[in-house]
């Protein structure tokens, strides 16, 4: 008998190539007495064979279903669609980036489901630190740069900038909201592109550090209404990079500023998984990935790093498959008792919310983690 069964379903998502699990994970995993079933064609996005699974000791499956009532674990990238819905049981534990305060259709049917919720995102480190976010995250930011800058060209609805300049002409101007990975990552890119970049954060400790390791282009700002929109007035591409772990992003930018930004200047909200951080943000897909408000134009794919899916995808697991072992090894019980930082990843169980930004969200009640004793034993 096997530990435990884990299942990578292919991802639904519209565009999302990116994959759970790699075969060196499913080594590490068969290696320790678990059996691991992938769907046929999952890897196929980051370039990775069935054939290279089954090499690894892995299983192939035929369809989702099989892998969903199979599997006592399965790990996923995004979230679960509605197709993937009646496939969640009870008992079980989903493994995968969630972002339930962007969603209150996806929270009611994981709790309705009763299965176990272990969000990505909400994960934490001994030093507050989320590092199954991080990775997908520096992805994020780095593109948002060189996404913005595509879509501020004319022929992309943009204002004709280019954001590097050359001599004799000014280069174009970045504002990036948010210091964290996000924000660091897309400051850096586009400073190296040699925009005039501002980013602005609430934490002065980091901002101070940032100003330390920023090159002389970068410029730090206090985060506050009044200077986000004097920035925004003069920008050419906003990032909007702001994260509250397991919270609904705060919004930054109203949509009365847009009026007062210049035509075909662009927006990147990378916060847009969590319900974004401009007012005017809704999702969007890499196959639509703009759409213009008030002459400004939007890029809010939810799912950026899907563009790139090979790099995301060895990043992602890089990350994930300690926890992944971590959880199919010693069970959900185990998994959350490890430290405080793995109970910030128990996000719902058995139709309770253990976490207090969903419950924030959504006004749901929030059950401490002594009522996970009840459910979470017979959880794997």
């Amino acid at each position: 008998m096997p530990k435990s069964i884990v299942g990578v379903p292919r991802e639904i998502k519209e565009q999302e190539q990116r994959v759970s699990l790699v075969p060196s994970g499913a080594y590490l995993l068969v290696q320790e007495g678990h059996r691991v079933l992938v769907e046929t064609g999952a890897g196929m996005g980051s370039g990775i064979s069935d054939e290279e699974y089954i090499e690894a000791g892995a299983e192939i499956a035929e369809n989702s279903a099989e892998v969903f009532e199979q599997a006592q674990i399965v790990a996923k990238v995004k979230e679960p669609l509605p197709p993937e819905y009646p496939l969640i049981r009870p008992g079980q534990t989903i493994f995968t980036y969630f972002h339930f305060a962007a969603s209150r259709s996806l929270t009611e049917a994981m709790l309705d489901s009763g299965a176990a919720c272990v969000a990505y995102e909400t994960i934490e480190n001994g030093v507050g630190q989320l590092p199954l976010l991080t990775p997908m995250s520096e992805v994020a930011g780095r593109m948002s740069v060189l996404v913005g800058s595509q879509y501020l060209g004319c022929q992309n609805g943009g204002r004709g900038i280019l954001v590097s300049g050359v001599p004799g002409v000014e280069p174009g101007k970045v504002v990036v909201l948010g210091g964290g990975v996000v924000g660091t990552n897309a400051a850096r890119i586009a400073a190296g592109l040699g925009a005039q970049v501002r980013i602005f954060d609430i934490d002065l400790d980091r901002l101070r550090y940032l100003d330390e390791v920023m090159p002389a282009n970068v410029t730090t700002l206090f985060s506050n209404p009044f200077s986000i929109r004097k920035a925004i007035r003069r920008a050419d591409l906003v990032i909007g990079a702001v994260l509250v772990a397991g919270d609904r992003a705060p919004v930054l930018v109203p949509r009365s500023y847009l009026a007062e930004m210049a035509p075909g200047s662009v927006i990147v909200d990378v916060a847009v998984d969590q319900g974004g951080c401009v007012e005017s943000s809704r999702p969007t897909t890499h196959d639509e990935p703009t759409y213009t408000v008030d002459g400004i134009v939007h890029y809010c794919v939810a799912n950026m790093p899907g563009a790139v899916s090979r790099t995301s995808t060895f990043a992602l697991t890089n990350a994930t498959q300690p926890y992944l072992l971590e959880l199919a090894q010693n069970g959900l019980h185990g998994f959350v008792r490890r430290s405080l930082g793995h109970q910030q990843g128990l996000n719902l169980c058995g139709g309770k919310v253990f976490h207090r930004g969903v419950s924030k969200a959504f006004s749901l009640p929030l059950s401490p983690i002594d009522d996970l004793t009840e459910v979470g034993r017979k959880v794997r």
